[in-house]
C-alpha cells in the first residue's frame, strides 16, 4: 500500500504489529478461558498474560525456515515467555488464529469506514440546506431537462450514502465472527466455552459452523458492501467532474492556494481530486470479485483465499477509508457558482417548459399526440437557432403560433413559464431525506 492514499489510522491496523498484537490476544485470551476451565495450569495463563510479547524481526526469521507464521510467531513468543508457552494453542488450528484476527481487523476498519461515511454525509447535508433553493437545470442524457435545485442534487447523493452507512453497519455485523473450534470445526480438542469467551473479550460472536475456517461468504458480503459504498462515490465525483467542465462550470473543487494545474498551462484548474476518487473507486470494486471466488473452499478448508484476503483486506479498506474523507473535503469546499447554473438554466431560452405547455395543451383539449407536435415544432426551431437565445426564445414563438394561442391565452402561456412551479415540492422531498 502506498503512502499517497492512505490514511495513518486505517494503515495502522494492517501493520505487522498491530495483526501479531491481535494474535497474542487471541492466543492469550483463549489460555485464560482454558484456566478458568481448569483444562490448563493458571500460572500458565498469567505468565502469557504478564511475559507475552513477541519481534517481527524474529518471527520473519523463523518463518523463513519452518515456512509457516503461525508457527513462527509461537516460537517468538515462547522465547519470551518460557516453559509454560507449551499451553498456548491448546487444541487449536491456525485458521483460529488467522480468521479471528482478520474479524477484528475488518471490524476495526469498518469503525473507521463509517466515521468517514458519516462525514460525508454531514458535509452533503450542510451544502444541500445551504443550496435547497438554488435552481439549476437538470439534465438527462447530459442535455438540459427539466429545472431542478443544486440542493436536491446533492440531497439524493445524501440518501444514497445514507443506505452506504446502513450498509457498513451491517457488513461490520456480518463479519464481527469469532472461530475457536479447532482442526475441522469440531471443537474435538477445546471446550466451545474458550470460543465465547475470546469472542465476547473482543467484541465479536461466536461463528454457528466454521469448517476450521469461517465461511467467506461474509467476506464475500463485506467486500462487495464497500464496492457499492466506491460506486457511490464514483458517482458523486463523476457528477462533480461534469459540473466543473469549461462548457458549464456551475461548481468546482476548490484551487488551494500556490495549487497548480498543469505543468505545461499555467490557467488550469482541474478537477484531479475527483478524477483521483473514480480511480479509487475503481480499486476498492476490484476486490469483489475475488472476495466472491473465495466462498468456494475445498471441503472444510484450504487456503486460496489467504493471498487474495492478505492483499485486498488492506487495500480496499484503506482505499475507501483514503476516498470517503477526500470525498467528504471535496463536498466541503466545493465552490458553487449559482451565476452560472441561473446562465446556463436560460442557455436554451425556456425549453425546459416544454412539458408544461403540453399539459396545459391537453387540458385544454387537445390530444396529447397534437400537444407534443405543436410544442415540439416550436422547440426544434428555437433549438436549432443559433446562440445567444433570447430567455424568452419559446414563449415569444408559442404566442406567435395560432394554433397554440387558440387554445391557450397568453397569461396561462406565461404561467407556463414561472420556475418556481418546478421547486413547488423540494420542501416534500427535503422532510423525506432529512427528516
Amino acid at each position: 500500500m502506498i503512502p499517497r492514499y492512505a490514511r495513518p489510522e486505517m494503515t495502522a491496523i494492517w501493520s505487522p504489529d498491530s495483526r501479531y498484537g491481535i494474535w497474542l490476544e487471541i492466543e492469550t485470551l483463549a489460555m485464560e478461558a482454558m484456566a478458568d476451565l481448569g483444562t490448563i495450569p493458571k500460572s500458565a495463563a498469567d505468565e502469557y498474560r504478564t511475559k507475552g510479547k513477541f519481534d517481527v524481526a524474529r518471527i520473519d526469521e523463523i518463518e523463513r525456515e519452518v515456512k509457516h507464521d503461525v508457527i513462527a510467531f509461537l516460537t517468538s513468543v515462547a522465547e519470551h515467555v518460557g516453559p509454560e508457552s507449551r499451553f498456548a494453542h491448546q487444541g487449536m488450528t491456525s485458521s483460529d488464529v488467522l480468521d479471528t484476527c482478520l474479524a477484528v481487523q475488518l471490524a476495526r476498519a469498518s469503525d473507521l469506514l463509517i466515521a468517514g461515511c458519516e462525514r460525508l454525509l454531514a458535509a452533503l447535508k450542510k451544502r444541500a440546506i445551504e443550496h435547497k433553493l438554488t435552481p439549476c437545470i437538470g439534465r438527462s442524457h447530459g442535455i438540459h431537462a427539466e429545472p431542478t435545485t443544486f440542493g436536491l442534487k446533492l440531497a439524493g447523493h445524501y440518501a444514497e450514502f445514507a443506505r452506504n452507512l446502513e450498509r457498513l453497519h451491517m457488513a461490520r455485523f456480518e463479519v464481527a465472527t469469532c472461530a475457536i473450534s479447532g482442526a475441522v470445526g469440531t471443537f474435538a480438542q477445546i471446550d466451545p466455552r474458550v470460543e465465547k469467551y475470546v469472542a465476547e473479550k473482543l467484541g465479536l460472536v461466536p461463528e454457528p459452523v466454521s469448517t476450521q475456517v469461517i465461511p467467506r461468504d461474509r467476506h464475500a458480503a463485506f467486500f462487495a458492501a464497500l464496492g457499492v459504498v466506491a460506486s457511490g462515490i464514483e458517482r458523486l465525483a463523476t457528477e462533480v467532474r461534469h459540473l466543473q467542465r469549461t462548457e458549464v462550470l456551475e461548481a468546482e473543487e476548490f484551487f488551494e492556494p500556490g495549487q497548480k494545474g498543469s505543468s505545461a498551462m499555467p490557467h488550469k484548474r482541474n478537477p484531479v481530486l475527483t478524477e483521483n476518487l473514480c480511480g479509487l473507486a475503481r480499486l476498492v470494486r476490484s476486490a469483489v470479485t475475488p472476495a466472491m471466488e473465495n466462498v468456494a473452499l475445498w471441503h472444510e478448508r484450504d487456503i486460496s483465499h489467504s493471498s487474495v484476503e492478505r492483499g485486498i483486506g488492506p487495500d480496499a479498506t484503506i482505499h475507501l477509508d483514503f476516498a470517503l474523507h477526500r470525498m467528504a473535503m471535496v463536498i466541503e469546499k466545493l465552490v458553487v457558482y449559482p451565476e452560472n447554473m441561473a446562465r446556463n438554466l436560460a442557455l436554451l431560452g425556456g425549453l425546459h417548459n416544454s412539458q408544461r405547455v403540453m399539459l396545459a395543451l391537453t387540458q385544454a383539449g387537445v390530444t396529447r399526440e397534437d400537444a407534443y407536435r405543436l410544442v415540439q415544432r416550436n422547440a426544434m426551431a428555437v433549438w436549432q437557432s443559433p446562440p445567444p437565445r433570447p430567455a424568452t426564445a419559446l414563449i415569444d414563438r408559442l404566442k406567435a403560433d395560432a394554433d397554440v394561442t387558440t387554445k391557450l391565452d397568453a397569461k396561462t402561456l406565461d404561467a407556463c413559464f414561472d420556475d418556481a412551479h418546478h421547486f413547488a415540492r423540494v420542501d416534500d422531498i427535503f422532510a423525506r431525506v432529512f427528516g
